[in-house]
């Protein structure tokens, strides 16, 4: 059962969706869903990715799924949808790429791979399932933002331009979908320290440390909790709204 400070979430009977489960955030967020006992459906675009989370995870038996599935098209999308073997309670979008250079360096084709998985893919994933969330009061659709859609970044013309452009619809969803049951929230997380980033040389990590409040980076873990309280009942009267999990680097 995952613990938020003093809350203790349990999602058993609950079943979830995570776009891009299977690495970095995304595998974190399913892991601890699986925790709190939920059933998880993982959508990953790499099947050497899925083959190794597949391994990870598979002490979890039946409780986890794993489907092959490219955000950025639609059609694909609504295979995989129709394909789940259960209705949906929470819908966690969170599959994201990153093609970054300066806007005078950045292609056409930079520009839309990025806008096609980290936007239209929201939408794309959002409108697929809309049908398969379970006749409940209590449906959750939780958006993986950045802080960077906040307040711009250097070489993220495309990526801000997308993350941006998720909080929008989600506050639209909120809107439109808060009578149907659902809420729709967005978490905006600032650095978060993933295996890419380990890679990172010693030096430019401390350099990126040192602009952020807090001290530290973030950990995968802070991005999942604010994804499970915001799933959870707890939650139930909080929608469209943004939570920055960022160590303060936005106030």
């Amino acid at each position: 059962m995952s613990t938020f400070k003093n809350l203790k979430f349990d999602f058993q009977g609950k079943n979830v969706v995570v776009t891009g489960g299977a690495r970095g955030i995304g595998l974190q967020i399913t892991r601890q869903f699986l925790e709190a006992g939920a059933t998880v459906a993982v959508w990953e675009f790499s099947t050497e990715t899925i083959e190794t989370a597949r391994k990870e995870l598979a002490t979890w038996g039946t409780k986890v799924h794993f489907q092959q599935v490219d955000v950025s098209k639609y059609a694909t999308v609504e295979t995989a949808a129709q394909q789940l073997p259960f209705a949906v309670d929470i819908l966690i979008n969170n599959a994201g790429i990153t093609r970054d250079k300066s806007f005078s360096k950045m292609s056409v084709e930079d520009f839309e791979a990025v806008i096609n998985t980290n936007l239209s893919g929201v939408f794309f994933c959002t409108k697929a399932l809309l049908p398969k969330f379970a006749d409940t009061p209590n449906k959750r659709i939780i958006s993986i933002s950045s802080v960077v859609a906040l307040y711009g970044n250097f070489g993220q013309t495309n990526y801000v331009a997308a993350k941006a452009g998720v909080i929008g619809m989600t506050k639209t969803w909120a809107r439109e979908l808060s009578r149907k049951g659902f809420t729709a929230n967005a978490v905006a997380p600032g650095f978060t320290m993933t295996p890419m980033v380990e890679a990172m040389p010693a030096e430019a990590r401390k350099a990126v440390e040192d602009k952020i409040p807090a001290g530290r980076w973030g950990k995968p873990s802070d991005i999942a909790n604010a994804c499970l309280f915001l799933a959870s009942e707890e939650a139930s009267y909080i929608s469209g709204t943004v939570i920055s999990v960022d160590g303060a680097l936005v106030v």
